[in-house]
């Protein structure tokens, strides 16, 4: 019996998770740091469990469709060694960092991803607001390391447990490194290549400068690479950090939550001038967040071009 397995990978990570909120809780309690809050909890708790169920029920059809690709793979592996594992492990934080990437830049995965932002508040139960609809297609995204012969279940397994470590890296109490002398060196390295705390930070910021920034979820080398690194600034040097959405929701019912880009799309699609042609109609579905034919409303880039040059 295979013990790599993403089962097994949640099991021993659920109850080290539920003992760092609670002490996170009560360290935000007693510094009143005001870091949690009952309706947002119960809120990433319902969306975590929607997605448990969500997954159960695709559970079968993504293995049927993983192993089929499984069966065309390039490479066949002779022993689950070290550089089996590296490839697993690496490959499929590469690839989550591209989908991660398309969710952030095409608003039709975007109004899916956009649950795991919406929130308010900053703490590790928010790395279980999950965006409860991916169980659909994230499998998809895993075929390029299918192909190269990692099995689909070592995958999940790799997905699960790259997952856990960027589950923790949600808090506000683990702050950038300062520290100077040898920990200070080998922190500093641990900073240039994993994601921390302090990157994800940035991610689920708010502010202009942050927006789409800090893609990865163990490894922050992709970012580096492709240039969507931002590292977190000093409060006194730029300014507080602003989590959820450039737009907070006035309506936060878990419905409204999940459906409320849907309905924005929809809106955009049939309800802008009739003059529109349809490939502009569909360049609301699919293009980043916040493109508009017409300049009304702003994506990332644009936002960010025109703070850099208002800065100069």
């Amino acid at each position: 019996m295979d013990i790599f397995t993403h089962q097994n990978a949640y099991k021993w990570f659920v109850p080290i998770c539920a003992l760092a909120i609670f002490i996170e809780m009560y360290f935000s309690y007693k510094r009143k740091a005001k870091n949690y809050e009952f309706k947002d909890v119960s809120t990433n708790v319902y969306f975590a469990i929607t997605n448990v169920f969500l997954d159960g029920l695709m559970y079968g059809v993504s293995f049927i469709v993983m192993n089929f690709f499984y069966s065309y793979r390039l490479i066949n592996w002779e022993s689950t060694g070290v550089l089996y594992w590296l490839i697993a492990f690496i490959g499929q934080d590469f690839l989550y960092y591209i989908h991660h990437y398309v969710d952030h830049h095409s608003r039709f995965f975007w109004a899916v991803h956009v649950t795991h932002h919406n929130s308010e508040y900053y703490n590790i139960s928010t790395g279980f607001r999950s965006p409860v609809f991916q169980p659909f297609y994230r499998f998809m995204f895993l075929i390029p390391l299918i192909l190269v012969g990692i099995a689909p279940l070592h995958i999940m397994f790799a997905y699960a447990m790259n997952q856990n470590y960027g589950t923790l890296c949600h808090t506000n109490f683990i702050k950038r490194n300062k520290r100077k002398g040898v920990l200070g060196f080998f922190l500093n390295i641990w900073e240039y290549i994993f994601v921390t705390p302090s990157h994800h930070r940035v991610h689920h910021a708010s502010n202009t400068k942050y927006l789409d920034k800090n893609m990865g979820m163990a490894l922050i080398i992709w970012d580096r690479i492709f240039g969507t690194f931002q590292a977190e600034e000093d409060e006194e040097d730029y300014e507080k950090l602003k989590f959820g959405l450039t737009k907070p929701l006035e309506d936060k019912g878990p419905v409204n939550i999940i459906f409320h880009e849907w309905k924005e799309i929809f809106k955009d699609f049939f309800s802008r001038k009739k003059h529109l042609p349809l490939g502009t109609r569909l360049k609301y579905v699919f293009m980043p967040p916040g493109w508009s034919h017409d300049g009304s409303s702003k994506t990332s880039k644009q936002l960010q071009k025109e703070l850099f040059e208002s800065s100069k």
